[in-house]
């Protein structure tokens, strides 16, 4: 008798993140895309230790020359190794992508969820505030923070994730107003929950799977976006690269020199990928509804 009740005390019920892990290791193509952004990640935090070549070193003389064993992707019109252009350009590319969607998603989760369970005039207020916000130019934006507080490379992560919370927060509100409702809410209301702890329990929880794959698709948009500054003169500029900016010099030179876009598209198009597959993975891993008990 005194062995089953030990064996019933050591039973443990596992966390919904503990579950999504076991969940996300069953899914081969969620792990190829977790370890393809870990690989790119480390591999941009040593690119100045193991980079073959300086990202401002350049020989006109050479110019324009297809991969080789000296220079494996090839070099750019102005003879700088395109190796190393990606790899540097692979730095800012995701610290742009990451800390500007992770901007987006704190502001967007916070104002959406609370716009959703509040409800009347508080959600009516907030949710015309974002309103307002969508109907701002976004690039009188840039240019006004710009000529403002100068350029600066940490600015525009913030300038890209003030604006791309806006989406997040509509949909983590029709999320929230969607579940306020439920059995399961009214059930924690009689439990006697306050109303943070059905927010971080209940809530917030069952609006991971639509948060998480819109954020996977928020990032390569980021990245986009800080390319399109970029070739406006707003954004990186030479010297530096970024994926996005090296995509749009190879556009220029693609009759010429096709490797000038094709490695840097390949690099990006294998992010937005890996970020697909993680995003798919880690939807059906925090969904709630397919827990096993």
């Amino acid at each position: 008798m005194d062995r089953v009740i030990l064996e019933k005390t050591d039973e443990r019920g596992s966390s919904l993140w503990q579950d999504a892990w076991v969940k996300l290791r069953k899914n081969r193509l969620a792990l190829w895309g977790l370890a393809v952004l870990v690989i790119l990640c480390v591999v941009s935090l040593l690119t100045p230790w193991i980079a073959p070549y300086g990202y401002e070193e350049q020989d006109l003389i050479l110019g324009a020359t297809p991969p080789s064993a000296e220079h494996w992707l090839g070099t750019d019109i102005f003879g700088r190794d395109m190796l190393t252009r990606i790899m540097y350009g692979g730095r800012v590319s995701l610290t742009v992508g990451f800390i500007a969607t992770g901007v987006a998603l704190i502001i967007g989760v916070l104002w959406g969820a609370i716009a959703g369970f509040a409800g009347g005039r508080v959600d009516a207020v907030m949710m015309r505030i974002v309103d307002i916000l969508y109907a701002l130019p976004f690039m009188i934006f840039i240019v006004l923070l710009m000529v403002v507080f100068g350029r600066n490379i940490f600015l525009l992560f913030f300038a890209i994730g003030a604006v791309e919370w806006l989406t997040m927060a509509r949909i983590v509100r029709g999320q929230v107003m969607a579940l306020r409702k439920q059995e399961f809410v009214e059930a924690a209301y009689s439990l006697g929950l306050s109303q943070w702890i059905i927010i971080r329990r209940h809530i917030i929880p069952n609006t991971l799977g639509p948060v998480i794959v819109y954020t996977t698709l928020t990032i390569p948009s980021v990245m986009l976006l800080e390319a399109f500054l970029s070739f406006l003169g707003l954004g990186i500029q030479p010297p530096q690269s970024s994926w996005g900016l090296l995509i749009s010099y190879g556009v220029e030179t693609m009759e010429e020199f096709p490797w000038l876009l094709i490695f840097p598209g390949l690099t990006l198009s294998l992010t937005l990928f890996a970020l697909n597959f993680l995003g798919d993975g880690l939807r059906d891993a925090l969904d709630p509804r397919t827990s096993k008990d």
